[in-house]
């Protein structure tokens, strides 16, 4: 019952510049039930309007890769280092449980952020391989590229895992003014249940998209504010870091372009099927957030006497439980 964080890798490069940038990199780590990934990021911006509020808004791509397996393949719809308003990824992390994307509010170019992958996976006893992509906007600040940067990768181990959680490939659809079908499709090579499914506009655009049914479980079209009342957005459930508000977070009701939609663990028996309205001609993805049972805990070396169970499935609900 031991929770154990481990440094894996730190380094100064693998931080924004003023053009868009991508890095990848690929390091050992010690095998066990790893229960998160956790990301530090640090850097002082040379103008402090290079990221208008949360640092999330520059992560375009992020894929993790654990011994060969793809768990993490995030992509973002749009990624803008002047919205002022939550970053995708933030807001993807904190739908999967409160605290998963958080930064220190200085109220000036200093960044300090954090984010903490949910992966769930035992790994079995030797050498495991971690490899990753991670990619950035542009930044528009004339004072140059930052500075004093530092990425830090840890591990958290946790024998209490409850089930692994997998962040599938984007399906990516055009859409037209129109109501329509459209196909979100399942990794064939993954097993469980659907948690959950990020759906992203290409712009920052809440009037483009009206109204998502999914097929499965509603016989009606729901607007995007009746997905946001089921998934908590509506009770200043989105959390962000606006530097204009120093030394706390600010809060909002929803993300413009994007909707997290909580499905309980539906079978994933067949692709996910959705009826969407929209107002305008322009392309959306959706992402599946698939979580599955975990088997198999490596005794620790030291015994902890306090369990700290963590479940994205389970976290995803807590947030919906007034209307479950």
């Amino acid at each position: 019952m031991a929770i154990k964080y481990t440094l894996c890798e730190t380094n100064a490069t693998d931080l924004p510049v003023v053009a868009a940038s991508t890095y990848s990199r690929g390091f050992n780590i010690p095998s066990g039930s790893v229960d998160e990934i956790i990301v530090r990021f640090q850097c002082t911006l040379n103008a402090a309007g290079d990221v208008a509020a949360d640092f999330t808004n520059l992560l375009s791509n992020l894929r993790v890769i654990l011994n060969g397996e793809t768990v993490w393949d995030f992509s973002a719809g749009y990624s803008d280092n002047t919205n002022n308003a939550p970053g995708i990824m933030g807001y993807l992390l904190n739908s999967m449980g409160r605290g998963r994307s958080v930064e220190v509010n200085t109220g000036d170019a200093t960044r300090d952020a954090f984010i903490r992958i949910p992966v769930g996976r035992v790994l079995n006893p030797g050498i495991s391989r971690m490899e990753y992509s991670i990619s950035y906007a542009a930044l528009t600040g004339a004072g140059g590229a930052p500075t004093a940067n530092s990425i830090e990768w840890w591990v958290r181990y946790n024998s209490q895992i409850q089930n692994t959680t997998t962040l599938g490939a984007a399906t990516s659809q055009p859409y037209t003014a129109s109501v329509q079908q459209v196909v979100m499709r399942i990794p064939q090579n993954v097993p469980g249940t659907l948690a959950g499914v990020l759906l992203q506009n290409d712009r920052a655009n809440d009037g483009d998209i009206t109204d998502v049914r999914i097929v499965s479980q509603s016989d009606f079209a729901m607007s995007v504010s009746y997905w946001r009342m089921l998934n908590a957005d509506l009770y200043n459930g989105v959390e962000y870091m606006d530097p204009a508000t120093a030394a706390q977070l600010s809060f909002a009701q929803g993300l413009d372009g994007c909707i997290f939609i909580p499905l309980f663990n539906l079978s994933m028996n067949d692709d996910l099927r959705l009826q969407v309205t929209a107002t305008t001609a322009r392309t959306l993805t959706l992402t599946p957030v698939i979580v599955s049972g975990v088997s198999g805990k490596p005794a620790p070396a030291q015994v902890q006497t306090q369990p700290v169970p963590t479940n994205v499935g389970k976290a995803i609900l807590a947030d919906s439980a007034a209307q479950a």
